[in-house]
């Protein structure tokens, strides 16, 4: 299958480009009060090393839209300042240094005060994200019972592009997030079809990461699949860092980016006569910790526990081992390379990784 993506007008967000040809964007948001500068900055240093692209912290009052040059003087990735309510905080935030504004048409939607953010923005080369959510879209919406819900987002995300764009502002970024997926999946699927501003994709409220994990993969695999979307936030109620590697995984798994090796495995049956999840569990460790020699191509590793299946998958992976009963044949380059034993897989595998990958 290849996945035609939507094209979608190019915005720049400080140095990271979205839309057009561009990759897609992985997101977050940090889970500290803002203006507690130092405990937010050790977040977003977290969430970069993890893959962040674009971090978003939230903005409630003047000490927190301060904070925002102290912070950004720290960090390597975009900063986009999250406003609700007080249209005020948006302009001390581009003051501060923001690289993107995002406003929720359900709470900050009178003319003349978008006119004022709207005006400092366009002298900053900002962009705006009218970012819109289930939980607190316009009244004149939310209430109306003779809409279903994705309707209702678009529209509302309509009237306040019309705004926008009467206003003669149109570097924009449009989100529409429900907690319930099949909801959310239309939506998007509606605006795409109206619009060619870029999409920031999201499920909100998803919950732990059990739940939240698959609910996010479904909705962002979906819609991606189908070619939309160019940037996309995990929401997960758990470590930030979490919802990034969700991402990668999410954009891994459709061939959208390559972000270290993948390991598939196996998932063990009454036939496995060696302890599968042990060695893939070392190996994924290990692996973790090899970053210098991630390679921009995708590479695969299978460690596969039987005779069934596992030399049919070792040679479509770049390395694997299919096991027998106390030791397992080693392929490189999809051939039979030698017999190595169970003890000896990891040690082995991270070996001729290395030779493969070499440091970049």
């Amino acid at each position: 299958m290849i996945i035609k993506r939507r094209k979608a007008k190019e915005v720049k967000i400080g140095k990271v480009k979205i839309g057009g040809n561009n990759p897609i964007a992985i997101q977050s948001m940090t889970k500290v009060p803002t203006k507690d500068y130092r405990k937010t900055i050790a977040q977003i240093k977290a969430l970069q090393t993890a893959g962040c692209d674009i971090v978003r912290v939230a903005v409630r009052d003047e000490e927190d839209a301060r904070a925002i040059s102290r912070i950004k003087s720290a960090i390597a990735i975009p900063l986009v300042a999250d406003i609700h309510f007080n249209w005020k905080l948006a302009m001390s935030a581009i003051s501060a240094g923001a690289d993107k504004i995002r406003l929720n048409p359900g709470n900050i939607y009178k003319r003349e005060e978008l006119k004022e953010v709207l005006a400092a923005a366009k002298d900053c080369s900002l962009p705006i994200r009218v970012g819109l959510n289930s939980g607190s879209i316009p009244k004149i919406f939310r209430y109306n019972q003779k809409l279903r819900p994705p309707v209702k987002l678009v529209k509302a995300a309509l009237d306040y592009l019309k705004i926008l764009e009467d206003l003669k502002f149109t570097n924009i970024v449009i989100s529409l997030k429900c907690s319930n997926v099949l909801d959310t999946i239309e939506a998007y699927q509606l605006m795409a079809k109206k619009c060619d501003y870029p999409l920031h994709l999201g499920l909100t409220a998803t919950g732990f990461p059990e739940a939240g994990k698959i609910k996010s993969a479904i909705t962002l695999g979906v819609l991606l699949a189908q070619g939309i979307g160019d940037t996309l936030r995990v929401s997960l109620t758990s470590d930030p860092v979490e919802e990034i590697k969700t991402a990668r995984y999410i954009l891994a798994s459709l061939g959208m980016g390559s972000f270290g090796p993948e390991i598939i495995s196996c998932p063990a049956c009454g036939r496995t006569e060696v302890n599968i999840e042990k060695i893939v569990a070392e190996l994924q460790g290990r692996l973790s910790a090899q970053k210098a020699h991630f390679s921009p191509k995708p590479f695969k590793i299978a460690v596969m526990g039987c005779v069934v299946n596992g030399p049919g998958e070792a040679e479509e992976a770049d390395l694997a081992v299919a096991f027998g009963k106390t030791e397992g044949i080693f392929y490189r380059g999809a051939k039979p390379f030698k017999k190595i034993s169970g003890l000896e897989a990891v040690n082995e595998i991270i070996k001729e990784y290395k030779k493969l990958c070499p440091k970049s």
